[in-house]
Parts: C-alpha cells; sequence; structure tokens
C-alpha cells in the first residue's frame, strides 16, 4: 500500500483545528457526524467544547457518541444526557446517542475474530464522519486514537462487549476483562472495518488532537496527569497512518515525560491494532508527514 498523507500542526487552537481539516482535503457532505469522546465525569483531558466547537459548527456536524458498559456516568442514556449537558458538548452543537434507541448489525468481512459488528441504530441517519479524537493512553488498549474511537466507540453497549470478547456473546465484566488481549486489540480492528465499509472511506476523516498526553483514557473517571506536554494535531484520510503518526511522534519527542506513555503503549502491546488494521487493508503504516505550520493572528 503507498504511503498516506498526515498533517501536522503545533497550534492547539480552534483556528488550528480549523486549518489542518482544510488542508487535508476532506470532502465530506450530507449529514456529518462528529465522533468524540465525551469524557467520563471527574475527568478533564477530553477534547474542550471550545476548541471543537468552530470545526463542528463549519461542518454543521453532529456531536455523536454511544453507551458505555461499565458503570459511570455514561451507561444510561439518562446519565450520559447528563454528562454531555455537563461538559458543555450540549452548549456547541447538536448532539445524538446513537444507541439510544437501539443498535444495528455491520457485517465484518474477513475479520480474524468477528463476522459481525453492533453498532448505534442512529448511524444509518449520517452520510459522512469526522472522527475527531483524543490521542493518549489506555488502560486496556495501550493507547486510544481514530482507530479506537471509530470501532469501540461506535459500537452500542453490546457491540462493546463483543469486540472486547473478541465475538463471544458474553456479557459480563469478568468475560470482558478475562478476554485475550491481543485477540482484542484485532476484534477492535475487524470493528473498525465494518464501519469503514459502511460508511464508504470516501466519507470518512480522522483528526487526533494529541494534547493532555495523560496514560488514561478519558473514559477514568480519575486519570493521571499527563508527564509529558502536549505535541499537536494531526490529521488524515487514513485512520491507521493518523495513528501511527501520533505514535511516531511520542516515540521521537525529546520530552523526558515520554517514558510513562511509552510504557503504558508497550505494555500493552497499543501498537498491535495498527498492525491488525493494516493486515485487513484499512490503511498505512507508512506516511509523508506534511507541517502546516502554524497560522498568524492577521489570517
Amino acid at each position: 500500500m503507498k504511503k498516506a498523507v498526515v498533517y501536522f500542526t503545533k497550534e492547539l487552537t480552534p483556528k488550528g483545528l480549523l486549518r489542518i481539516y482544510q488542508a487535508m482535503g476532506a470532502d465530506l457532505s450530507g449529514r456529518i457526524a462528529v465522533k468524540i469522546s465525551t469524557g467520563e465525569p471527574g475527568g478533564h483531558n477530553f477534547l474542550s467544547p471550545s476548541l471543537i466547537a468552530p470545526l463542528v459548527k463549519t461542518l454543521n456536524g453532529t456531536i455523536v457518541e454511544c453507551n458505555t458498559v461499565y458503570e459511570g456516568g455514561r451507561n444510561t442514556n439518562e446519565a450520559h444526557w447528563k454528562t454531555m449537558k455537563a461538559h458543555g458538548f450540549l452548549d456547541i452543537a447538536d448532539c445524538d446517542l446513537m444507541d439510544e434507541d437501539g443498535e444495528i448489525s455491520l457485517p465484518v468481512r474477513n475479520g480474524k475474530h468477528l463476522t459481525e459488528n453492533w453498532v448505534g441504530c442512529h448511524l444509518a441517519n449520517y452520510q459522512s464522519m469526522l472522527v475527531l479524537s483524543h490521542f493518549k493512553g489506555h488502560p486496556m488498549a495501550g493507547l486510544g486514537g481514530a482507530l479506537k474511537n471509530m470501532s469501540i466507540g461506535v459500537a452500542s453497549s453490546r457491540g462493546k462487549f463483543v469486540i472486547h470478547t473478541n465475538g463471544s456473546n458474553e456479557t459480563s465484566m469478568e468475560a470482558l476483562f478475562a478476554a485475550d488481549h491481543d485477540s482484542f486489540l484485532e476484534s477492535m480492528a475487524d470493528a473498525d472495518q465494518s464501519v469503514m465499509n459502511y460508511m464508504g472511506s470516501k466519507n470518512l476523516a480522522y483528526i487526533n488532537v494529541a494534547n493532555r498526553l495523560s496514560v488514561d483514557c478519558d473514559c477514568v473517571a480519575h486519570p493521571q496527569e499527563p508527564e509529558m506536554a502536549d505535541i499537536g494535531i494531526f490529521a488524515s484520510l487514513d485512520p491507521v497512518a493518523v495513528d501511527q503518526a501520533c505514535v511516531d511522534a511520542v516515540y521521537q519527542s525529546p520530552d523526558s515525560g515520554k517514558a510513562a506513555l511509552i510504557e503504558r503503549i508497550e505494555s500493552r502491546n497499543g501498537v498491535h491494532i495498527l498492525e491488525a488494521a493494516a493486515a485487513l487493508g484499512l490503511g498505512s503504516r507508512e506516511y509523508e508527514l506534511v507541517d502546516i505550520g502554524e497560522g498568524s493572528d492577521c489570517e
């Protein structure tokens, strides 16, 4: 597979987010879903509404999410809507809990573990999707970026169990945590494939915001404080490449604080999701990085 193009800017501002979206040349049309993580109550690393608001408004996008499987502030419709309001997302755009009214099954073709992927049924209401992810570590996956946001993030509560348990019908928390780890990462890639096939690759675009680089995900109510400085924003039409570029940027950073995040990635074999997704043909781990610089105040 030929090299993908990944765009980068250090400008972690609303203007920088708009500029990098424009630079990657995405052609999203129709009703556009903007898939984010709304963040667990108590956490504070999720993407700031003030950061993403201008881009979401420019796209006339709808912020979309699905419920979680673990107990907390997002595992029921009522609790999740309360969290979205408390975190400020209802103030900046229309929001949609995609599995509020049920789920639909997407076929997985030649998946390693899954034959179907259960997603929020409201996905059918959208023609395009911007996968807008906060890149960071993760207690189970090692890292969280575009691939995780599009797989676990788009899955319904039931779908999350299926992915975590590698296609099993088990719905207990014990089964979720006992499943083979590398198979879980491969199952996320299987789920990614189903979403990409359903939406169509031309109707998807990916932005990773590499700030607040905690070893913990936004699903953690009390995440560890980041030990390394913010990096910037990455964007691509290739979900594998954009995640790979973020991983590479962490490793290549001169910041000694990167050690904690690298340990989290390596201890969970986090890059295996990139390997699995590339093996399915979902994107390329080889890429050209294009630095678009930082905009001026005169723009």
